[in-house]
């Protein structure tokens, strides 16, 4: 007999809001378009996947995760001054510099992150590489509309499959 609480390696397809302190919504999914994730796995935050652990199918959800829960508090050392030359050159476009941009950039080992332009000057641009929502009490509010077991090859690849996720 199948389990239908939320539990590790389960697929997960729920609607839910993320709202900030402030009221700003900053996420949502919808029941046409939903939230799919394998439960457990660190596809979502872990505090997440601890409230949503033992739910059912048409189980709501309201739960608030402090920002250490979250996206972490803002590190200082995560805020750097560039040269503002090396956004410069033909493959760059030339209105990427203003402030409240967020920029793909690479670490020194080549890995993915996004910064935020947060001033600019003659010679520097001053980026913040923190979570846009770290410091953030992160407020959820939401409904369980499908479990399942995720399949092998789900787990494998680390990823839904199939209806509103990857398709290889």
């Amino acid at each position: 007999m199948e389990s239908h609480t939320i539990a590790p390696n389960k697929v997960v397809s729920l609607s839910y809001s993320l709202t900030l302190s402030s009221g700003e919504l900053a996420d949502h999914a919808t029941e046409e378009q939903p939230l799919l994730f394998i439960h457990g796995i660190g596809q979502t935050l872990p505090a997440f996947d601890d409230q949503l652990e033992g739910l059912s199918v048409g189980d709501t959800f309201s739960f608030t995760l402090s920002a250490e829960d979250g996206y972490g508090t803002s590190n200082p050392n995560f805020i750097v001054d560039l040269p503002k030359n090396i956004f410069e050159g033909p493959d760059v476009p030339q209105d990427i510099l203003q402030v409240g941009a967020m920029l793909p950039m690479q670490d020194q080992d080549g890995n993915p992150m996004d910064g935020r332009v947060i001033e600019l000057t003659d010679t520097d641009v001053k980026m913040d590489f923190n979570h846009p929502l770290a410091d953030e009490a992160l407020i959820f509010e939401g409904t369980v509309i499908h479990i399942r077991e995720a399949s092998a090859e789900e787990l494998e690849h680390g990823h839904v499959h199939g209806e509103g996720g990857h398709d290889h």
